[in-house]
């Protein structure tokens, strides 16, 4: 990403907040145990385009290292492949999928959507398929660059779900999704929506690079469609589902929160103590309490056509 250009549209986006490389080192090892690689060196601004995006620039990927080891770390006992299994956007995606279409999910992690689409064509890319314990032969290790030039006006429907917040060049990354469609296929892209209750709370460095680069809401999907060309047929915000409350209730719960335009990090005390006490307070509602049928959007999905 250019800094203060939006990676989508090309306009020019206004700085929010300028953060410094240290501080979200330093917050990725004290709440994760995991060096942050690729991060690059001294301050990261974070930047809000005219279309609603959110973005960090510079900012790189996080690479394998990182995500091997931050995946060791959250999926103790299989709690990140049983929330996997559940995303709010599978049933809303899935019942737009016929028998016998053909299906490319990006970012397929074990495949859980290929079990909601079995009449379909189904075929998954993800780097590391091999990380995963069920995914049945139809996860690739493939980028999706060589897979759509490869394969043009292959699929029906081509999908990505939480996966669009954590490329460099989002719009690059729909542009070969949307190649990899027949004329009149669909594609469906889901990201955590802002502001939410991710955003809210101080100090989140899960919602920040290497992992979480850009920030979605309704708009800058609508603005991802204008300018891939495509037909919006719906843009839907989404609750978090039961397999997944915990950032729902850390949201809610934490005795300090940030304001919806920001600032979302800073190095002070009193944020570093919101958020210890936002992760105790919310790991034992996750325990103790239904999540709440009203709760507030944290997804947004977009479905659009390809003429």
């Amino acid at each position: 990403m250019t800094p203060g250009i939006c990676p989508i549209t090309g306009e020019a986006a206004t700085l929010v907040q300028e953060v410094s490389a240290a501080l979200l080192r330093g917050l990725w090892r004290r709440a994760f145990k995991v060096e942050p690689t690729p991060l690059p060196a001294g301050r990261l601004g974070i930047y809000r385009s005219p279309c609603g995006l959110v973005f960090f620039a510079p900012a790189e990927e996080g690479d394998g290292t990182f995500y091997e080891a931050l995946y060791r770390r959250l999926d103790a006992g299989g709690r990140v492949r049983a929330a996997g299994r559940d995303r709010a956007e599978y049933p809303h995606a899935a019942a737009r999928i016929r028998a016998g279409d053909a299906v490319l999910e990006v970012g397929a992690g074990a495949g859980a959507f290929a079990r909601l689409v079995p009449g379909a064509a189904y075929v998954g890319l993800d780097p590391n398929p091999g990380a995963y314990a069920e995914h049945g032969g139809a996860i690739r290790a493939e980028s999706l660059v060589d897979h759509a030039a490869a394969h043009p006006g292959a699929y029906d429907a081509a999908v990505a779900f939480q996966v669009i917040e954590h490329v460099a060049d989002p719009l690059a990354f729909a542009t070969a999704m949307a190649r990899c469609l027949k004329p009149g296929g669909v594609l469906m892209l889901g990201a955590p929506i802002w502001p939410s209750a991710m955003t809210a709370i101080p100090d989140f460095v899960f919602n920040a690079p290497p992992h979480h680069l850009s920030w979605w809401n309704a708009q800058a999907m609508r603005a991802l469609a204008d300018r891939l060309g495509l037909l919006v047929e719906e843009i839907r915000p989404l609750p978090p589902v039961p397999a997944q409350p915990l950032i729902h209730w850390m949201g809610r719960l934490s005795p300090l929160k940030t304001r919806p335009g920001g600032p979302w990090f800073a190095a002070r005390r009193s944020w570093y103590a919101a958020l210890a006490a936002s992760f105790v307070l919310g790991r034992m509602a996750a325990t103790l309490l239904p999540l709440p049928r009203n709760a507030a959007p944290m997804f947004v999905l977009l479905v659009a056509r390809k003429p």
